[in-house]
């Protein structure tokens, strides 16, 4: 069968698979739409977590970013990952100890200040938006180049899809929809490697396969240093970003993850705390066969990219490239006009242009691969991108819904509160679906930035607030407020401002917008200490709750006794 058979085939199975779910496990009270009742085992919820994690940025884009930045694109790999430790051992078993749906509830009520609630709204809206308009652009590009249809209607058909079973279901229906979603991505990244791997160095383990060597026994890594050093690029394994740059980046993601509002709200959907606690190491453990494939298959792709391309006359390309031109995302020019094709470092000799979305997604293709093999990462490229957009936009509906209306109108009824989430997960979708036509930047380079505003505007209030009785609602509003404006400025100033000063010649302390986060997170920290200081501490019965939270239960008794 041909690609576009396969594709339609799979994707159409496994969309099938998802929009019946939701029908099964459709939403019927507001405790079900928002947290699934609370009643999901920790193995489901492991899976269900690490595809709400694993987003279009980590199946389509990380390992394309890896491809082309080498080392220094390992700043993802460990953030990411650091930071799902960080959130699963320090702040998940408090916060569903504390027993609240959503981070702006648990603000409001240890800030004890609706005020606090508001902002906290605001920054979860920023943070979400930025964020789900990765996982737009993503499904645009898999529809554009699997449907062959423009990446605008790409998108268009994603959002339908995602408003009919996070709008329908809510986190009922997302959780048992990402259980499967999360078998559907984890298989259609790891055929592909396996194949590749065995193909170029024998060894069907990637893992293993990157530290192989190649049929003429050179090792892989060594022999793509020296294809990327001829063609003037720096070597694959060595680093060209300042190392406070790489540690501020990998602080931002790896702090921005513990404040990511659509994961945090994960383990308030089992039924115990041990359960929010086992559920963690369930979802590290799924999230870590992704993520250590990776590297190979980033190495894998750009290897076989330049050896397919590098030197070839024009009319003997390969067909993977005449397939992903229709996208504008690859694009050749023949500049000195002599019919071959050049990739070089220099821009002003270089003759193709890959767009980094494109190296998962390709690699099976460029590996000629079997046409199924092409369409089975088409539909793990469609529920990665599906699975995290549709916890995002129910954390916009809860925020909306829960978070403000709830807030200001207590007594609204539970059928008034489920059609206000309903129909702001509408909105949400609709203007997530512009910022997927319109992004502000590559997928993976996108959600960094939501990291970043996660950093600098809740790490510090959660941290604090389970783990500190005086910081008090006057502290962690001013502190939100500037580590949020202070990171956005920064990033809208160098990314679209002044674009053309974006270099590490007039980054502040040499930091790029992709790490500011960090810094943002640092002044968050000083603005909460310093304006609790001087202003009066949080009522006793706060302050008790704070310790009740830490303090597991039934400790001291027998000592009492």
């Amino acid at each position: 069968m041909e690609i576009l058979t396969w594709t339609y085939l799979l994707v159409g199975l496994s969309f099938a698979l998802y929009i019946g779910i939701a029908i099964w496990a459709r939403a019927g009270s507001t405790k079900e739409f928002y947290v699934a009742g609370g009643g999901v085992s920790p193995l489901a919820n492991g899976m269900a977590t690490a595809a709400d994690w694993m987003s279009a940025a980590s199946f389509i884009s990380m390992a394309g970013l890896i491809s082309f930045a080498g080392y220094d694109g390992s700043v993802y790999l460990m953030g990411w990952t650091g930071g799902y430790v960080l959130l699963a051992l320090l702040l998940a078993p408090y916060l569903r100890k504390f027993g609240k749906f959503t981070v702006p509830d648990f603000v409001g009520d240890r800030y004890y200040s609706n005020k606090a609630r508001v902002v906290a709204v605001i920054c979860a809206l920023f943070i979400s938006f930025i964020y789900v308009a990765g996982q737009m652009r993503g499904v645009g590009i898999v529809f554009s180049r699997y449907l062959e249809v423009p990446i605008e209607w790409g998108v268009v058909i994603g959002m339908c899809i995602v408003f009919f079973y996070a709008v329908l279901g809510g986190m009922k229906g997302i959780t048992y929809t990402q259980v499967a979603q999360y078998c559907v991505l984890i298989f259609a990244y790891m055929v592909p490697a396996i194949f590749i791997s065995m193909q170029l160095t024998g060894n069907p383990i990637p893992q293993l396969g990157l530290g192989g060597s190649l049929e003429d026994g050179v090792p892989l890594l060594e022999k793509l240093d020296g294809v990327l050093a001829d063609l003037g690029f720096a070597e694959y394994t060595s680093g060209r970003k300042g190392m406070g740059d790489m540690l501020m980046i990998t602080l931002a993601l790896m702090v921005g993850t513990a404040g990511l509002p659509h994961v945090i709200v994960r383990f308030f959907t089992v039924p115990k705390v041990k359960d929010a606690r086992l559920s963690a190491g369930y979802a590290l453990i799924f999230i870590a066969i992704l993520y250590t494939t990776a590297p190979a298959v980033a190495a894998f792709g750009i290897y076989n990219a330049i050896n397919s391309t590098a030197e070839k006359k024009l009319d003997e390309l390969p067909n993977w490239i005449a397939t992903w031109e229709k996208t504008n995302l690859i694009q050749i020019e023949d500049k000195n006009a002599d019919g071959k094709v050049q990739y070089l470092a220099d821009p002003k000799a270089n003759e193709l242009t890959i767009d980094k979305d494109i190296m998962v997604l390709a690699s099976p293709e460029i590996a000629e691969l079997p046409n199924w093999v092409v369409g089975l990462v088409a539909a793990g490229a469609m529920a990665a991108a599906l699975s995290t957009a549709a916890g995002l936009l129910l954390v916009i509906s809860t925020s909306v819904s829960r978070d403000l209306f709830k807030t200001f109108k207590p007594d609204i009824s539970e059928k008034k509160e489920l059609q206000i989430a309903r129909l702001s997960a509408a909105g949400a979708v609709i203007l997530a679906g512009y910022f997927g036509v319109n992004p502000p930047g590559f997928v993976a380079e996108v959600v960094a930035f939501a990291f970043g505003l996660a950093a600098a505007s809740f790490f510090p209030v959660i941290i604090l607030g389970i783990f500190s009785t005086r910081i008090n609602k006057e502290g962690a509003i001013t502190g939100m407020l500037v580590g949020l404006v202070f990171t956005i400025g920064y990033i809208s100033y160098f990314k679209f401002i002044s674009p053309e000063l974006n270099t590490a010649e007039y980054w502040w302390w040499g930091i790029s917008p992709e790490g500011i986060g960090s810094i943002g997170m640092i002044f968050n920290f000083i603005c909460c200490y310093i304006v609790s200081k001087y202003t009066p501490a949080p009522p006793a019965h706060v302050q008790e709750l704070i310790q009740e939270i830490r303090i597991p239960r039934g400790a001291g008794k027998a000592h009492d006794h």
